[in-house]
């Protein structure tokens, strides 16, 4: 994975500031007033030490540090409306960044067939709110760090200009460690987010076959599989911890070497007339403005500069490789709506087989019903011929196009859980296809969402997930897959939590739409109401009509035998 583009990260947070030059200039008038403690401290003190209590003269050393107070007042003044100016440019660049990524994972949704993931989910709710947040403190403490540089520079100066011998050199020195550690320290944290994400990702893969999993008695292997990545992660975390320790080199060389610089350079100082106000003065410059300052900007740019982008390399995905990088193709003109040869699926390099040297067959306009425990491997071939997953060995071609490669508007999958946004009715059910409003009214009539519709008020009424039963968010989601242009429709369940007359209904009205259908049956009426049956039972795979499997399948036999009519049986043995 390519390092992120500097320009393409760059670019929002030039945009950011430079959207309204106005909340800029008001965030420097402030920041001159909160770093005011900064300008007067040491002056406060040495001129209230030797010129006041040192000399006789309380009511002057008392004034002096009225002074000091009175710069304190006004910084906490400061610091509020900092505060409401970095706000005021740090939202609209969060909005900006979540309107992105929301697009994005809408646009790729679109695509795909299938409502936004995991992974998008993650980037809308953690990474905005991570760059946010770390585009927040950056502001922050380079603005601090900027003013007060300057004010302890000019304070020094005024108070005893030969201290700035001392003090420069090493503060310099200590800066430059730091901003040249940051580009290794951007790497490592890089590398530490994606192996972050790795370990994620095949944690969700084991979680998502987990059924299958047990099914093969896989657990130890899957375990050694995730472990791996695990192991990984921590590698790199170890990796990070030794470039952040030169964070801590760079402020020993930049805070604290000056300050053992003024302790050693005392004499000298006596010597060319400064009194003990003015080397408290100028040490208190140092340890109480300088020196937190330094510790900020290395704590700030060290964590959150780097934390900052990072996130904006995955949330705009400079880093990324191209998805589907050889593009996708179009369905072929072809008999054979999927074909399977030879293919071999496992949930990790050491596992068993959930799917092992499968020839499978499909044709153009089939009904099929999927039949077989759980666990055994009927959801993982919804995915392998969707593209979600891979094959370990074989190929799987639907309607003569790789099934990764083929473009998504050909085939979509409804699964067990259905997924619904929030916005209007029409929206959800119109974001596969531009329908026509009597295709929708048509598609709504087919699956049984009348009712649903009417009940909510019309086409128009706004919904989201929380206000919609299990069962009404299936039947949303069946009109969507009914509207799709779609020539492939596969059902994994997606019927489970609706009672059997609709599910009758709605698989019926699939069966009348055309092009193929793939139903992973949930009770055995959807076998009887197939044109064929594909027994899945842990050793072998037959595909036949309901009365030659009654006669080639035990198990499939022993379900009918189980079966009541009468009942909401579920298919399992």
């Amino acid at each position: 994975m390519n390092p992120p583009d500097r320009h393409v990260v760059d670019r929002p947070l030039r945009r950011a500031l430079r959207r309204d030059p106005y909340q800029l200039v008001r965030l420097a008038g402030w920041s001159v007033a909160e770093t005011a403690p900064s300008l007067v401290i040491g002056l406060a003190i040495a001129r209230a030490i030797d010129d006041g209590f040192g000399a006789g003269r309380p009511a002057t050393g008392f004034a002096w540090l009225a002074l000091l107070g009175g710069a304190w007042l006004l910084a906490a003044v400061g610091a509020r409306q900092v505060v409401m100016a970095v706000a005021s440019i740090v939202e609209p660049f969060r909005e900006e960044l979540l309107a992105h990524v929301v697009d994005d994972a809408l646009r790729h949704s679109v695509r795909s067939g299938r409502g936004p993931g995991t992974a998008a989910v993650a980037r809308s709710n953690l990474q905005v709110e991570l760059a946010r947040d770390a585009f927040a403190s950056v502001i922050t403490v380079v603005r601090s760090f900027a003013f007060t540089v300057v004010s302890v520079m000019l304070g020094l100066a005024t108070l005893v200009p030969e201290v700035l011998a001392l003090v420069l050199p090493p503060f310099v020195a200590g800066l430059v460690v730091f901003l040249l550690s940051l580009r290794a320290l951007a790497r490592r944290q890089r590398d530490f987010i994606l192996a972050d994400e790795r370990t994620a990702e095949a944690l969700a893969t084991m979680v998502g076959g987990l059924r299958d999993i047990t099914a093969c008695r896989a657990e130890e292997r899957m375990a050694d599989d995730v472990g791996l990545r695990v192991a990984e992660q921590a590698r790199a975390a170890r990796s990070l911890a030794r470039v952040t320790a030169l964070r801590t080199l760079s402020l020993a060389v930049g805070g604290w070497l000056p300050v053992l610089l003024v302790l050693a350079a005392t004499p000298w100082l006596v010597g060319e007339g400064a009194g003990a106000g003015v080397i408290l003065g100028a040490l208190a410059y140092v340890t109480q403005s300088l020196t937190p300052a330094l510790g900020n900007l290395v704590e700030g740019l060290g964590i959150n500069g780097v934390r900052l982008r990072v996130a904006l390399g995955r949330l705009l995905r400079d880093g990324d490789p191209p998805v589907r990088a050889l593009g996708r193709l179009t369905a072929r003109d072809t008999n054979e709506a999927a074909e399977l040869r030879g293919v071999t699926f496992a949930y990790g390099p050491h596992a068993e087989p959930v799917i092992d040297g499968l020839d499978l067959s499909i044709p153009e306009g089939d009904h099929i019903a999927v039949v077989g425990p759980s666990g055994i491997g009927k959801s993982t071939l919804a995915a392998l011929l969707t593209g979600v997953l891979a094959p370990g060995a074989g190929r799987v071609l639907v309607r003569g196009v790789p099934a990764d490669r083929l473009d998504p508007a050909d085939r979509v999958l409804i699964p067990q859980e259905a997924y619904v946004f929030r916005g209007s009715l029409l929206e959800n059910l119109t974001y596969l296809a531009d329908a026509s409003r009597e295709a929708v009214d048509d598609a709504v009539d087919a699956v049984g969402l009348a009712s649903l519709v009417a009940r909510l008020g019309g086409h128009s009424a706004e919904i989201d997930s929380g206000m919609l039963s299990p069962a009404e968010r299936q039947l949303v989601a069946l009109a969507r897959a009914y509207l799709a242009p779609a020539r492939l429709v596969i059902l994994d369940e997606a019927t489970c939590h609706l009672d059997p007359a609709a599910e009758a209904r709605a698989e019926e009205a699939f069966a009348r739409r055309g092009g193929t259908l793939l139903i992973i049956a949930h009770r055995l009426s959807s076998a009887l109401r197939a044109r064929r049956v594909l027994v899945m039972d842990g050793t072998s795979v037959r595909l036949g009509t309901h009365e030659e499997m009654l006669a080639a399948s035990p198990l499939y036999a022993d379900l009918a035998g189980q079966w009541d009519p009468s009942s909401a049986q579920e298919l399992v043995p």
